[in-house]
């Protein structure tokens, strides 16, 4: 062979030798992935308490136990015959009130039945037995019936129409409401449901977006960036700061906005619709998994975990692979989520956030941080 032909054949050699052999695919390092859940796997085995649930307090456990299942059956590490799960899922079943057919004890405090039912049907959802079937129609039924509605004197309005609060007697907040509706999606309620279609008055109504759907709060207007807040009852309310701006106006934050774009695709909202697309310009502008966007810096970590799995769940239900900010950054947030959450990571395996919203909770948060991580793994 010819100098030339050898030099060229050594060149088409390199070339080939360092091509990627396939195209690269969304997601986390799986390494790091399985590396991170394999730890918190390991610390929740250690950490369950003798009755299967995990948690504190008795208080603390009938709600923190569900978070947990449904974080560590949707990761996909274990399944519902693994010992651990199933301790935790009898746990569970104890928790299922005949009588009124929530999941959430049988004298539980009244302000724990929305948000302890919403996450224990996700639980045994996950669990995926026939068994639970029954237990979750019944369930759903129940929740829908602390919807605040006309059963409750609201008309739609009323600012507290649509939404769910901790309770039937308790003002509606977008976070109890898209725990009610991502339990009834789990729970197979049909999306023409009566329900989803006044939940979507209320979630609407929580955005900063001076639109058809949210023209008669006054504050929707003053910032217009399509962020949305804790709740549009009584008046409206951020946790972003104590009071509203001078001007009435209600800074929006990370994990509610994240909330209110998957709250209103559950409720049936088509993905080109304008509330969305303004949310998604929003996230565009304050994308980041180093805090909770929106809030002032002292704030920044407040539900942080919280946020990661909303977010994590919000984009996956986008179907979106990744996110252009606005400076033109492509970012893989599979991949961000999951270095934050591995960063983040303590020796024993668990998490800890700040003391506000119970994040506090190192079993909680782990729970949280295994849920954001069901939704991270690299894509097929």
């Amino acid at each position: 062979m010819k100098t030339g032909s050898l030099i060229l054949a050594s060149l088409m050699g390199l070339l080939l030798s360092t091509a990627p052999t396939s195209a690269a695919k969304a997601g986390a390092d799986p390494k790091q992935w399985n590396d991170t859940v394999d730890k918190a796997v390991a610390y929740l085995r250690k950490s369950q308490n003798k009755d299967g649930s995990w948690g504190k307090n008795e208080q603390a456990k009938v709600g923190t136990t569900g978070v947990v299942l449904t974080g560590l059956l949707q990761a996909g590490k274990v399944g519902p015959d693994d010992p651990m799960v199933e301790s935790g899922l009898k746990y569970i079943e104890s928790l299922i009130n005949p009588k009124e057919h929530h999941i959430a004890g049988q004298n539980p405090r009244v302000q724990l039945k929305n948000y302890v039912t919403c996450v224990n049907v996700l639980a045994m959802v996950s669990a995926k037995r026939d068994t639970y079937k029954a237990v979750i129609a019944d369930a759903a039924k129940f929740l829908r019936s602390l919807q605040w509605d006309e059963g409750e004197g609201k008309n739609p309005g009323d600012d507290f129409y649509g939404g769910a609060g901790y309770d039937s007697k308790s003002r509606p907040d977008l976070s109890n409401t898209q725990f009610f509706l991502e339990a009834l999606v789990a729970a197979g309620i049909p999306k023409d449901d009566p329900a989803f279609k006044k939940a979507a008055v209320f979630v609407s109504r929580c955005q900063n977006f001076k639109g058809e759907d949210n023209r008669d709060q006054k504050w929707a207007g003053k910032i217009n960036d399509g962020s949305f807040i804790y709740s549009v009852a009584g008046g409206g309310q951020t946790k972003t700061q104590d009071k509203p701006n001078d001007d009435g106006g209600l800074p929006g934050y990370g994990s509610m906005t994240y909330a209110g774009i998957k709250s209103l695709i559950y409720c049936g909202v088509s993905k080109d619709d304008p509330r969305i697309k303004k949310a998604y310009e929003w996230i565009r502008k304050n994308y980041t998994v180093d805090a909770n966007p929106g809030m002032p810096e002292v704030r920044g970590h407040w539900g942080l975990y919280y946020y990661y799995h909303t977010m994590a769940k919000c984009l996956d239900t986008l179907g979106r692979d990744e996110i252009e900010d606005a400076r033109g950054k492509k970012h893989d947030w599979r991949a961000d989520i999951t270095g934050a959450l591995a960063k983040r990571q303590r020796d024993d395996g668990s998490w800890l956030g700040v003391k506000h919203w119970m994040e506090d909770d190192p079993i909680l948060v782990t729970g949280y941080a295994l849920m954001a991580l069901s939704h991270c793994k690299t894509k097929k």
